[in-house]
């Protein structure tokens, strides 16, 4: 499927159809896709928690009780579940693993290039820690790329998704122990293919006009 059909035809999953299974080679797509989302400076301030076994989806489900009761099938009902987690900061440890992958991945023609490179990212995230003090939202802004970058990833392998923001993120964080690792979960996104009955599916998409959307100058 072409970018500009898969943007038409992707909208949120209501309702999921649990005797389908999204293909592993497909799924290994969709990951490989999310690996490699692009974020500011490459700080990459994320983890996946990837559920597909009926007992990890009940897992991801203990964040969509109560009040966020009504997003429990999307998630159990769903072929995959993704938890987009961020860390909640980029400390210089962190860094460092990064600039060490880096240079394992030959972006450095030589010491100079990777000091630059270390020295301009320390300065975008002091900026935010310090100048901006918004360090973990603009951390999760990052997140959020990945998230985009994986619904359209699946819409053109032909898998719908659904990303809930309306899930106790304390309740995963507890249930993972993120916080302990750094981490907090930000939205769960589903995986799979929509019901027969999904309402939906059957709705037409609605945007605003190119015009009132764009400037061309």
């Amino acid at each position: 499927m072409d970018i500009v059909s898969a943007a038409k035809t992707r909208y949120t999953t209501k309702a999921y159809d649990p005797t389908r299974k999204v293909p592993e080679d497909t799924m290994r797509q969709i990951l490989e896709v999310l690996r490699l989302s692009p974020s500011s400076v490459n700080s990459q301030p994320w983890h996946f928690i990837v559920a597909s076994t009926p007992e990890g989806k009940e897992r991801v489900a203990k964040g969509a009780q109560g009040g966020y009761a009504f997003n429990a099938s999307k998630i159990t009902q769903a072929s995959h579940v993704i938890v987009f987690c961020s860390r909640v900061e980029a400390d210089a440890g962190f860094q460092d693993l990064l600039l060490s992958q880096e240079q394992r991945d030959g972006r450095y023609a030589d010491d100079a290039a990777k000091a630059g490179q270390a020295k301009g990212r320390a300065f975008f995230i002091d900026l935010h820690r310090f100048q901006g003090k918004d360090q973990t939202h603009w951390l999760e802004k990052q997140v959020y790329l990945a998230l985009g970058t994986t619904m359209l990833a699946a819409a053109t392998l032909g898998v719908d998704t659904t990303p809930m923001e309306g899930i106790d993120t304390k309740a995963i964080d507890e249930e993972f122990g993120l916080r302990a690792k750094g981490l907090t979960s930000l939205v769960v996104l589903s995986l799979g293919y929509h019901a027969e009955d999904d309402f939906n599916a059957k709705l037409p998409k609605s945007r605003l006009k190119e015009e009132q959307v764009f400037t061309f100058v």
